[in-house]
């Protein structure tokens, strides 16, 4: 008996590389995804890549207004929650909302993290740390290259 169940999961199929803990509201499949975003997007949201720091668009970016999720256009932040952490990537506080993002654990690389999920389409967006400033203690950091943005109005 121990022998047919090793023999069935010696050869079970691998899953895929991002397989969402729950159904996401926002579902495509890996063509969907790589047709709807740039190569530099696809990476960061459904690969799990990293930007280099100080290479995205939004680290140093001051304008009022909401960051997207640039794979669905979720409100994920605002500038209100922005800071400057110093990193190289956009900082933030706190989500915009409290059901914008997800967070998981994320062990690669050696180490224990908490990763940030768009919540509506489950796409990777970075990391949130406890070293940021008040009121939250809270540092989200997160992939210019996840991220749209929409200016607020006038």
């Amino acid at each position: 008996m121990y022998l047919l169940w090793m023999l069935a999961c010696a050869t079970a199929p691998a899953a895929p590389p991002q397989t969402p803990t729950a159904p996401h509201a926002v579902q495509k499949t890996d063509a969907e995804w790589r047709a709807a975003l740039s190569p530099e997007s696809y990476g960061i949201l459904r690969q799990k890549d990293t930007e280099r720091a100080f290479s995205g668009s939004y680290w140093n970016h001051h304008d009022a207004g909401t960051y997207l999720c640039a794979g669905c256009g979720q409100p994920l932040f605002t500038s209100e929650d922005k800071f400057d952490s110093g990193t190289g990537w956009p900082s933030y506080t706190r989500p915009a909302s409290a059901d914008a993002v997800e967070v998981e654990v994320d062990r690669s690389y050696g180490m224990s993290r908490e990763e940030v999920l768009c919540h509506r389409c489950g796409g990777h967006l970075g990391h949130v740390f406890d070293d940021g400033p008040p009121p939250t203690g809270r540092r989200y950091c997160i992939n210019s290259g996840a991220l749209t943005f929409q200016a607020s109005a006038p």
